[in-house]
């Protein structure tokens, strides 16, 4: 019989409902699990949280140290006097004090492990922290195992236009980073262009990076019904997720409109949700939603399986990017979209990961603010799903496959137990 391979997954959080990124991380090590390696996973959610079938270990923070001080300190001068004197020591240091009170927590939590001796170790995290990668790179003994996954680029500095982020102290955040490509034995990246953008900045990068996407679960959490809402017999556009500045959906919505203007069936039947926050946009949208009843906001975040429902539900999912030249993100819903098995409706640049995968001559694609553009894939979208076409599924099969179990585990088995 053979020998399992020992995975240690040191994730900064396992809870679905905090970010999609978590969506993605819990994914990912579902099915390791069900690629039969051996997993524990230390994380840092701050909760009690299981995985069925995998060992979960929760980190617990470490209180009484001088970076939790400094940062409640820090806190409590931001509360009374609404000013962060943490910005000052950023630009020094490059980390906020509770960055490093996390590490030190993730770190200890690690060296106190002696009964799994793990092949492999993979380090998860999300958004801009990587402090999971902070603790690692300290941890020199687990260099030679470390597989750290690279989910956005880092640091904010080096993302692409119009991400115009300068965050306090990227130069020693860019440093962390040059040693993080250094010492991991593998940066794992969901994306191809991912892993080449980045590789621009660490050219270890290019020579040991691996591209493994972002995973299809292999779990069903929907829940049993759709909400009210939802209109299940209507013909429905569904953009899921929070709608950063960059990501503007007026060519969205405005297209949407256009296309009921030259459809008056298509008024009575016809619908388009935008689920998740919408800070920047709060007051066009709201504008448009009182001269478009067909236009439905929600007031936040909605519960994963409740947008898990509605995507494997609607007609049409919705894939907004920024305007750019180059989108090196997979995003997190991508796999989401592909399990839905219908139309994607992809608004973004057309160098992108997502156009990528979909195929350059993927016909339902589009800049995001080409409207006129937008209101004729809606209009194709809708005679499709109103003839009852078989073009009202997605039916890709190839990428059933390359976001599935089956070629995770053939990159595992080849690309890194081989060695």
């Amino acid at each position: 019989m053979m020998r399992k391979e020992l995975i240690l997954i040191v994730s900064e959080s396992i809870d679905v409902n905090d970010s999609s990124a978590t969506k993605g991380r819990v994914a990912l090590i579902k099915n390791l699990q069900q690629c039969g390696f051996n997993l524990m996973v230390y994380h840092y959610t701050r909760k009690n949280i299981e995985i069925e079938g995998v060992e979960c270990i929760e980190i617990r923070e470490k209180k009484w140290n001088i970076y939790y001080l400094l940062s409640k300190i820090q806190l409590i001068i931001r509360r009374a006097f609404n000013y962060n004197i943490g910005i000052h020591f950023e630009k020094r240091i490059g980390f906020s004090f509770s960055f490093f009170n996390d590490v030190k927590s993730i770190k200890m939590a690690l060296q106190n492990e002696t009964d799994f001796e793990p092949d492999w170790v993979l380090t998860l995290s999300k958004a801009s922290s990587f402090r999971t990668h902070m603790a690692l790179l300290e941890i020199p003994k687990w260099h030679q195992k470390w597989l750290a996954y690279v989910h956005d680029p880092y640091p904010m500095s080096q993302y692409p236009e119009p991400y115009n982020w300068l965050s306090p102290g990227h130069q020693q955040q860019e440093e962390f980073f040059r040693q993080v490509a250094k010492k991991a034995a593998h940066a794992i990246f969901p994306s191809k262009l991912l892993k080449e953008w980045m590789g621009k900045f660490y050219p270890e990068f290019n020579e040991r990076g691996l591209v493994i996407p972002h995973q299809i679960s292999v779990e069903n959490t929907q829940k049993e019904h759709g909400p009210s809402y939802f209109k299940e017999n209507f013909f429905t556009i569904l953009h899921a997720g929070s709608l950063m500045k960059p990501r503007n959906p007026s060519g969205l919505v405005e297209g949407f409109q256009q296309f009921l203007n030259n459809n008056e069936t298509a008024k009575i039947e016809s619908q388009i949700l935008l689920l998740g926050n919408k800070t920047y946009f709060a007051d066009y949208l709201n504008k448009k939603s009182k001269e478009m009843p067909q236009l439905y906001l929600s007031s936040g975040y909605v519960e994963y399986n409740e947008v898990q429902y509605i995507q494997n539900h609607t007609s049409v999912n919705v894939i907004l990017e920024a305007k750019s030249d180059i989108s090196p993100f997979l995003p997190g819903k991508f796999p989401h979209c592909i399990k839905a098995n219908k139309p994607i409706l992809y608004l973004g640049p057309k160098h992108s990961e997502t156009l990528r995968l979909l195929g350059e001559g993927y016909e339902f694609s589009a800049e995001i603010d080409q409207t006129d553009e937008i209101a004729q894939h809606v209009e194709q979208l809708y005679k499709n799903w109103k003839n009852r076409s078989n073009e009202r599924y997605l039916n890709r099969t190839d990428l059933d496959y390359y976001l599935g179990r089956e070629y995770l585990e053939k990159v595992f088995k080849s690309k890194i137990f081989s060695r």
